[in-house]
């Protein structure tokens, strides 16, 4: 049987103490992240590689579901890079595996 304590002693004071930072530094995973005009993103990677996200066929399909939201030019220009996606506030993120494996073959990802 354990000794009686404090929450102090049976616990650690931070969370870090217990869980490192995630760190995103894949090849695949987005460094970095610019909105454009026209529903398009910039987008640099890891390793380099940089290319472009076209959303303006998806945002405006009747197959947008969750990212209908993003019509409103405002709200797409929050594009953010979180661990290492494309993210937009509402949990809304692009899977950074697809678009790199396509801007890679043709320098520009298009969704519709």
């Amino acid at each position: 049987m354990r000794a009686a304590g404090s929450a102090s002693e049976d616990y650690p004071t931070a969370i870090t103490e217990i869980v490192p930072p995630i760190v995103c530094s894949q090849p695949d995973d987005v460094a970095q992240v610019q909105a454009l005009d026209d529903y398009r993103l910039r987008v640099r990677f890891h390793d380099g590689l940089e290319g472009y996200v076209n959303m303006k066929g998806l945002i405006h399909s009747p197959r947008a579901g969750v990212f209908a939201q993003l019509a409103d030019p405002a709200r797409f220009t929050e594009a953010q890079v979180q661990y290492g996606a494309v993210s937009w506030p509402g949990d809304l993120d692009l899977a950074p595996d697809a678009m790199y494996a396509e801007i890679r073959k043709t320098g520009e990802w298009v969704l519709t």
